[in-house]
């Protein structure tokens, strides 16, 4: 099981596979640029509190699974690396490629799914809340108070 990071008043496991693609889907994510790449996504990712727990950068795209807080919004996690990396590209890789397209090297837009628990698992923790929720009812029993159930 994934331990759980916090915030003030939050407890929190929150995971995302995020798949993006360069504009045109080209191959430009070569050795040099792949391995420097993933130095850049981690440490923009931390600058949002996130973490990217698994990645692989292929030659036309990019997967990662990443740990966003729930005080971010996915896309603007998201929308934060590929904008701040296309900008570093820019400046860092611009200079040695007459047509780097620099801050429009992510193609717009990107593929996201939760990754979570196991559904039966959640069913099976649903069903035991709804049991314990009654036997906390019977055991503070109060003639006068309508039944958890329903109205009177």
């Amino acid at each position: 099981m994934d331990r759980p990071a916090s915030l003030s008043h939050t407890t929190w496991v929150c995971k995302y596979h995020v798949v993006f693609i360069p504009k045109c889907r080209r191959r430009a994510l070569y050795a040099q640029l792949r391995r420097h790449l993933g130095e850049v996504f981690h440490n923009l990712a931390r600058q949002k509190e996130s973490a990217i727990e698994e990645g692989h950068l292929l030659p036309d795209h990019v997967h990662m699974l990443i740990a966003i807080p729930p005080k971010y919004a996915v896309s603007e996690v998201i929308g934060f690396i590929k904008g701040k990396s296309a900008i570093h590209l820019a400046r860092v890789y611009g200079e040695r490629r007459r047509n780097f397209t620099g801050q429009h090297f992510w193609a717009r837009g990107y593929f996201v799914s939760t990754v979570g628990r196991d559904e039966t698992v959640i069913r099976g923790y649903i069903r035991r809340q709804e049991e314990e929720d009654r036997r906390l009812d019977q055991l503070n029993f109060d003639p006068d108070e309508p039944p958890s159930g329903g109205a009177r």
